[in-house]
């Protein structure tokens, strides 16, 4: 990693006096080739610039504020634009950015000296169209169309002023860019797992086909590459990975660390981590997991809600939701005998921080009852500020068996083998215990009428579960929901815990000791006070206030369907402030754009200022 970064200050200062690259769309500044041959005559110039092409990746922080603002499982304080009612057009539109791809086709068109072997030109060449393919596909699932740019342009190239090119066209170039990637690049094992490797680029197509895939099928979309070929893509190149990395899934640290351990290590993982987002204290790169995850001011204080919780499986293997009484348990009883990735995901009874029981925040963070700690550390220093320096997935051995279990499951291909050797491994290293060996063949009720109720595969239902509960946080449900064309899931109501009572202590990890006071009144608390010694617990028992009037502000409490206690949840905050229609399955184009160049057209739905209003 320290390689990684000391060669990208490397970079800037040997490109400083070489590159005019300021602007951030199509209408760029020409390149000099003053000193070019300084860079492209020697395999030392090529990996330098090479290390430039991963400034394209998301940080930490990025990664972190997209998987907590635009996705179902969570409730935040704040609503993404994107899907907050009126709030997101054409005029404040972001993402028409080019400058990235820019300086790769610089490197693409120029990495032709034959004073470098042809074995190591195309080693970088691979590298370079892994990160073109990388933009490329994330220009895609933003705006569907896109202009298809190979070559840096000038001030005076007509490409400037062309039209979208096909999504087709872009997937098709797409997809033989990461194919050329996977058979030129040399690197098979790379020891800090922050750089682009052959099985990297091959894991990534894998990614890319799947979405794809599953997007031209759900959407309908009728072109020239089929959905079944894409399907094909993505099994294909999954298996070369499984087939050939020498990757496989980490299981080191026990039944009830394992999972956990892959996202709090500051050195990855390599048995199952592909490539990540590193961090260094010694470099001053750090990233916010902690502060973002505890932290009642910073933040979008993001909380799962029940209706995600109620997705993990119990340990023997059946849906939680098939356990008589299941809808009325409190917080400590759902989180018995659960597949062990639910307390390595979030705070359950028994979570300890620096040798302390830690339950969730209530009286600060934990608003619905449901707290993150995936990707955030024991320690606190970093509660308060962006320290932490754990290493962040962006591709592991996991997402490619999902990827290789999907792509067969909607092919219609799955046998009880994949099954074994993909979802039944994963549940395996969480504990589970039963329905490992074969796949499923008894629809979930609770999982297909919740979230997917157009779905009667069994087998399909199971594996969307798996995506849910082992890449949950990882940046990957916002593009699910979009290719299974489920975006309406964003509009989920935020459903929190149940509660036994409001205005009396409650113990939540049933350890004999009060844990939190959700009080509706100021006189309420004082009462629910003086029935314990709150001298003695004042330090550790949270008070909460909360409304039993649906139109309050804060938090509500609403009585449980069987009158047995209530339930937590956050309506006002929820209901139609967002908004989920057709045409967010794709962004609208910033309106500078369409007046710079007439020939370039607004996707549908967005046109003439229209905002996401639902439609």
């Amino acid at each position: 990693m320290k390689k990684k970064n000391f060669a990208r200050l490397k970079y800037s200062c040997i490109c400083a006096a070489l590159f005019a690259m300021t602007g951030c769309d199509l209408y760029e500044s020409p390149i000099t080739t003053v000193g070019k041959d300084a860079i492209f005559s020697s395999e030392e110039g090529l990996e330098t610039y090479a290390y430039s092409f991963y400034n394209g990746l998301p940080t930490g922080d990025d990664l972190h504020y997209i998987e907590s603002t635009l996705v179902d499982y969570g409730a935040t304080n704040s609503i993404n634009d994107f899907v907050r009612k009126g709030a997101y057009n054409d005029a404040v539109a972001t993402g028409w950015s080019w400058t990235t791809l820019r300086n790769i086709n610089y490197f693409i068109v120029n990495c032709t000296n034959e004073a470098v072997s042809e074995t190591v030109r195309n080693n970088y060449l691979g590298i370079a169209r892994f990160f073109r393919a990388y933009f490329y596909y994330n220009m895609v699932k933003r705006f569907g169309d896109v202009p298809w740019i190979d070559h840096p342009l000038d001030v005076a190239d007509e490409a400037l002023y062309a039209s979208r090119d096909s999504r087709e066209l872009v997937m098709e170039k797409v997809y033989e860019d990461l194919q050329f990637a996977g058979e030129h690049i040399t690197t098979t094992s790379e020891s800090t797992c922050s750089l682009v490797t052959k099985w990297v680029a091959y894991a990534f197509a894998s990614r890319v086909a799947l979405f794809e895939g599953t997007y031209r099928k759900y959407h309908n979309l009728q072109l020239a590459t089929s959905a079944e070929t894409w399907l094909q893509r993505a099994r294909d190149n999954a298996k070369i990975v499984m087939d050939n990395s020498g990757k496989s899934i980490y299981t080191g640290a026990g039944e009830d660390l394992s999972y956990r351990s892959l996202f709090i290590q500051d050195n990855p993982l390599s048995q199952e981590i592909l490539m990540a987002i590193c961090s260094s204290a010694e470099l001053a790169v750090y990233h916010d997991a902690n502060w973002r995850w505890t932290s009642a001011t910073y933040g979008t204080r993001m909380n799962f809600i029940r209706q995600f919780i109620n997705v993990y499986l119990q340990l023997d293997g059946t849906p939680y939701t098939d356990k008589a009484g299941w809808e009325t348990d409190d917080f400590y009883t759902e989180c018995q005998n659960r597949d062990m990735r639910l307390q390595q995901t979030m705070r359950t009874p028994g979570y300890m921080r620096e040798g302390r029981l830690a339950l969730p925040d209530y009286g600060s963070y934990a608003r619905l009852g449901y707290q993150p700690i995936k990707f955030c550390v024991d320690g606190t220093e970093g509660d308060t500020k962006s320290l932490n320096t754990n290493a962040l997935p962006l591709f592991r051995y996991a997402e490619v068996l999902l990827n290789y279990a999907e792509a067969k499951a909607e092919l219609g291909e799955l046998t009880d083998d994949d099954w074994q050797q993909t979802v039944g491994t994963l549940r395996a290293r969480a504990g589970i215990t039963g329905g490992l060996n074969a796949k499923p063949t008894r629809v979930d009720p609770y999982l297909q009428s919740t979230y997917f109720p157009e779905v009667s595969d069994p087998v399909i239902l199971e594996i969307r579960r798996e995506r849910m509960t082992e890449l949950v946080l990882e940046g990957f449900r916002f593009d699910d929901l979009r290719r299974w064309h489920c975006g309406e899931l964003m509009l989920m109501s935020w459903r929190g815990i149940n509660i036994p009572a409001i205005n009396k202590a409650l113990d939540m990890d049933n350890n004999g000791t009060p844990d939190v006071i959700y009080y509706t009144s100021d006189a309420e608390l004082e009462q629910a006070q003086a029935e314990i010694d709150w001298d003695a617990y004042s330090a550790t028992c949270a008070t909460v206030l909360v409304s039993t009037d649906p139109e309050a502000d804060n938090l509500q409490v609403k009585p449980q369907e069987d009158g047995s206690g209530y339930y937590l949840t956050w309506d006002t905050q929820n209901d139609g402030n967002r908004v989920w229609g057709e045409k967010q399955y794709l962004y609208p184009i910033p309106s500078l754009v369409m007046v710079k160049n007439p020939k370039i057209t607004q996707n549908p739905g967005w046109e003439d200022g229209a905002s996401n209003d639902g439609n």
